[in-house]
């Protein structure tokens, strides 16, 4: 990465996160893998406790919304026929997550399951994320220069507070102001830049946006190619 020359109006740098931060490598071969490896094995473990059982009402709320789609997997209601039926509720979400997966979807439902993983993958030390090794020199230069750093990223808010905060770098969630995900919007879509700037209490003018990500058509947010 090379340290960009920032344009004078710029007071905030919006960072993605694979391929701009952390190598596409990393995710691909590391974190994705996990979920689909150890997927069974945490519901199995986590299956009565309310967080997992949340994740599972959004993976069904989804699932039913993608009804029409070819290949979609149903996730059925609770059982209530004893282990059998659970064994087979926990088998379909499986398949769902590794069928969103396959698709390289970006829900916010296999968003948050993926993330309460990556917690708990993380704050055991089985997984160490990885940083490209002048993006935290960057990031100190932009904020020692008065520029604000967020985040805004596919994955999940907490996903993303994991990568910063259990790093090969340490700790460095120091360094970032906020943090953004789906729930504000798509990437892809203007408006989510919008929703941005207003909760940052910016204009759409002052912010950067850095992603290994091109777009064919210009937005009313300023856009660079890579980091």
């Amino acid at each position: 990465m090379v340290v960009l020359s920032v344009p004078a109006e710029v007071t905030v740098i919006l960072l993605d996160i694979e391929g701009t931060t952390t190598p596409i490598a990393f995710v691909k071969d590391i974190l994705f893998p996990y979920i689909k490896e150890n997927v069974k094995e945490y519901l199995q473990t986590h299956w009565e406790e309310e967080e997992c059982q949340q994740d599972i009402s959004l993976l069904r709320k989804q699932a039913e919304e993608d009804s029409h789609l070819d290949g979609a997997v149903p996730i059925p209601a609770a059982p209530e026929n004893g282990a059998d039926d659970l064994q087979l509720m926990i088998q379909a979400v499986v398949d769902n997550v590794c069928w969103q997966m396959s698709l390289d979807r970006k829900t916010t439902a296999l968003k948050q399951l993926q993330g309460h993983m990556w917690r708990a993958a993380f704050t055991a030390g089985h997984v160490k994320a990885e940083f490209f090794e002048d993006v935290v020199p960057a990031v100190r230069k932009w904020r020692e220069a008065g520029m604000k750093v967020y985040i805004y990223s596919s994955g999940s808010v907490e996903a993303q507070k994991l990568l910063f905060g259990y790093s090969t770098e340490g700790d460095i969630l120091e360094l970032v102001d906020g943090h953004f995900d789906t729930k504000i919007g798509h990437k892809v879509e203007s408006e989510s830049y919008r929703k941005i700037a207003n909760s940052i209490g910016c204009s759409t003018n002052n912010i950067l946006f850095l992603t290994d990500v091109t777009l064919g058509e210009e937005s009313d947010f300023l856009f660079q190619d890579g980091i």
